[in-house]
């Protein structure tokens, strides 16, 4: 028995520490075969072999299944000394700074956060120049007020202010400066041409929100009292009985008479009358129109004539379709000559062909036409643009009526 018990005993103790063995075998073989997940680099600093033994640094970026590169032009030189060795150090630490700079600009557009530095590196003058180069490439005519406004800019602040510092006083005081200080012919400027060169700078910096160079434009924290806003703006035009004057008094160049009063009865601008060809003159069930893609916004309008309109129409007599309807002097040669013909008919106005879209505008008006169908006559992109001429006109309808009978 007591033998048995030892056996036992012996047998049970060796059992016990196999299994001790097995179970730290085990442990020690899944340690082993578990892997740590690593996450991937989206930019990586790589080498390349010159022919001169030296090796280029640059930034390896994989993103979206396409792979770019970036080289630093930054180089490191066969190690031959403590010199060498403590160049090439120097250089991959310049080179491991740009890599994590890279890496924090990608994780910031990969998270939709805009850089609040970038601005610090753009001067306000240089933005305000590629704001004018971007607004001419999209056929904008504002170059000139943009130039102006870089001239202002540099007297008030100078030609050192960084995007990043243009803040709320800074334009606060851009706008105090053209009001009050800002005076080229020794006396303030108009408010009219104070709004253009605020608004111009208002329109440069709300294209740098959109690319990210500015976190927003700080115009907008300013009270509207604080702003500088056009004036409304007196719209000279033709009331019913002075056009009727205008069509009984002769003038010494008939086209430009006809092509004004032309005008009058369709709102044509003088650019669009000019490049208008009997190959834009079609008929339409009995009705003459006019297919025209306007110069000044390039939207196309569909514009029926009324007899009055064809009236001082000129008669096509056989000219072909590339030919011009109306053969007029330049635009200030017809403004020149519209004053003593207005004078003549007794209107003591400041007449320009202008005033002949106006009047068109305010007759449709006068007469009982709604906003809509005016505006798109006169080819407006926005009804509010054609709202001006509804404060304008006054005469009621019955009286305009009876004025036109």
């Amino acid at each position: 028995i007591v033998t048995i018990y030892r056996c036992g005993t012996i047998v049970t103790s060796a059992l016990r520490h196999l299994c001790t063995r097995l179970m730290t075998s085990t442990q020690i073989t899944m340690t082993r075969n578990k892997k740590t997940t690593k996450a991937k680099e989206p930019i990586r600093l790589r080498m390349k072999n010159l022919k001169n033994g030296n090796k280029s640094l640059y930034l390896d970026t994989y993103r979206d299944g396409k792979r770019s590169y970036e080289f630093l032009k930054l180089y490191l030189v066969p190690e031959t000394d403590k010199n060498t060795r403590r160049q090439n150090h120097a250089t991959l630490t310049a080179a491991y700074k740009i890599k994590a700079d890279r890496i924090i600009e990608f994780t910031n557009r990969e998270a939709g956060i805009s850089q609040a530095h970038k601005g610090q590196k753009i001067y306000l003058l240089d933005w305000m120049q590629q704001y004018k180069d971007n607004q001419q490439k999209r056929s904008r005519k504002d170059g000139y007020q943009i130039d102006m406004a870089i001239r202002i800019l540099t007297t008030y602040a100078g030609d050192k202010v960084t995007m990043d510092k243009v803040d709320k006083g800074f334009c606060k005081g851009y706008i105090d400066y053209l009001l009050t200080a800002y005076k080229p012919n020794g006396k303030p400027v108009r408010q009219t041409t104070a709004h253009n060169y605020y608004r111009v700078v208002n329109g440069a910096l709300n294209a740098a929100v959109r690319e990210d160079i500015i976190k927003f434009n700080p115009f907008t924290k300013l009270c509207s009292s604080d702003k500088i806003h056009k004036p409304e703006s007196k719209r000279e035009y033709m009331t019913i009985d002075e056009v009727r004057k205008l069509i009984a008094t002769p003038m010494r160049h008939p086209q430009v008479k006809a092509a004004y009063l032309f005008s009058c009865f369709c709102g044509l601008r003088i650019s669009d009358i000019n490049a208008l060809t009997w190959a834009d003159v079609y008929e339409d069930g009995g009705q003459t129109r006019l297919q025209v893609v306007m110069q000044k916004t390039k939207v196309p309008i569909y514009l029926p004539l009324s007899p009055e309109a064809l009236r001082w129409m000129p008669k096509r007599n056989g000219k072909k379709p590339e030919e011009k309807v109306f053969q007029l002097p330049s635009t200030v040669t017809v403004n020149i000559l519209l004053k003593p013909w207005a004078k003549s008919a007794g209107i003591d106005k400041h007449v320009t062909f202008h005033t002949a879209r106006h009047t068109f505008a305010t007759m449709m008006l006068t007469l009982g036409a709604d906003l809509y169908t005016t505006s798109k006559l006169l080819g407006h992109t926005d009804v509010r643009m054609t709202q001006i001429y509804a404060k304008i006109h006054c005469c009621p309808l019955k009286i305009a009526k009876r004025s036109l009978k």
